[in-house]
């Protein structure tokens, strides 16, 4: 699978300097920790659950997660097993039928170390569609029985199978636990490096313990005792020093349009001409909030987001593309040559490259750039967002 499949071959190549490359589950860890991109949850209790994978893997989702956990009732957790096995067998055959298409990269999000062995067990060889599970309230005390049933869930169907710890326990948010919960989710996650994909961040259940829940116009970063476990997470488990794992944005919870407090976030300069009207519609559907929060992610180190409504999923992909000077910066660099420091200039003549102390920024940049490609110089997320819209 690739990013932006879902366009016209035409119209990748108008838009992209360099197009995004393929992956599938089988990729290096760290390719496909950046590939995930905007990650669609959906309840595991829908009836069409098989087509509806199908019909948003046609619209650009490349990774998707399929929720036994908070999105469900209590009473419904059988029910909701039973209905898994049933879908991943009506995919089994859709896969088959799609070829090279394919299909997301599927996760099921567990409540209970048990459910990992007994849905492998049940799923047979529809578990070759699988890419692994996320793992609720992770901690290091909890944590672990999880990671040991994927293990042994694995050694019994034979298929790499990966984790996706979620953060979001009290004794994270707590200060006065926070260092010592940190401490223990890094050892846990350590000793199963090669099988932790990424890191997710439960901003929801944070906000939560306190009774909060921020606006439709307000950023997770807007919440300040929110900001400040996202940091600290960062600080101790999304190192560049080859200690770290990939961390992912917090979910926007808004679709719909709310009354607002205050302007819309969104200047209008880059959307002038034709793009006008995306931009009432983005600012309509509270969407400007969203992209402000996607661009504060990453400048807090944070890559990809989890997403509950597809139209969220065009907007992280089209703030994820590489744009041309980035790229250039990075590659620059990165030039072989460069190894023993200095500083340069950039190419767009707008700012200073320094070599050591950019060279972190710089890999992840051309990571980024190899899954979601590199913009055309005179191509910007507008772009990429409008046409990625009008496919939707």
């Amino acid at each position: 699978m690739r990013h932006f499949a879902h366009l016209a071959p035409a119209e990748r190549n108008a838009l992209f300097h360099r197009e995004p490359g393929a992956f599938d589950a089988g990729s290096p860890l760290p390719v496909l920790a950046t590939a995930l991109g905007a990650t669609l949850y959906s309840p595991a209790t829908r009836p069409a659950l098989a087509r509806d994978v199908v019909k948003q893997a046609d619209r650009g989702v490349v990774s998707m997660v399929l929720c036994l956990e908070d999105s469900i009732d209590d009473a419904d957790v059988a029910a909701a097993e039973d209905n898994l096995v049933r879908q991943f067998a009506e995919l089994d055959a859709l896969a088959a039928a799609r070829g090279e298409r394919g299909l997301p990269l599927l996760f099921v999000r567990v409540r209970t170390p048990e459910q990992i062995t007994g849905l492998v067990r049940r799923l047979g060889r529809g578990v070759r569609l699988l890419t692994g599970f996320v793992l609720p309230k992770f901690t290091e005390e909890r944590g672990l029985a999880f990671l040991e049933a994927l293990t042994a869930a694995e050694n019994a169907c034979g298929h790499r199978l990966l984790a996706m710890p979620v953060l979001e326990s009290p004794e994270l948010l707590h200060l006065e636990t926070r260092t010592d919960t940190l401490a223990g989710i890094a050892r846990a996650v350590g000793k199963y490096r090669d099988r932790v994909l990424a890191l997710r961040l439960g901003v929801t259940d944070f906000c939560s313990a306190y009774g909060l829940r921020r606006a439709p116009d307000m950023t997770a970063y807007d919440v300040q005792i929110v900001a400040s476990v996202i940091a600290d997470v960062v600080n101790v488990l999304g190192r560049a020093d080859g200690s770290g794992f990939t961390v992912t944005g917090p979910v926007w919870e808004y679709f719909r349009q709310h009354e607002r407090m205050f302007k819309p976030q969104l200047r209008r300069s880059p959307f002038a001409g034709p793009a006008e009207a995306l931009r009432s519609a983005l600012i309509a559907h509270d969407m400007d909030g969203l992209l402000r929060e996607i661009e504060l992610d990453r400048a807090n180190g944070l890559l990809g987001k989890t997403c509950i409504h597809p139209s969220h999923v065009a907007p992280v992909h089209a703030l994820s593309v590489v744009s041309h000077e980035e790229y250039s910066d990075a590659a620059d660099i990165l030039r072989p040559g460069h190894d023993g420091g200095g500083v340069l200039r950039s190419a767009y003549t707008n700012k200073m490259n320094e070599v050591k102390p950019h060279r972190a920024w710089a890999e992840r940049t051309l990571l980024r750039a190899e899954v979601f490609g590199v913009a055309r110089e005179d191509v910007s997320f507008v772009e990429l967002l409008a046409a990625s819209v009008r496919t939707a």
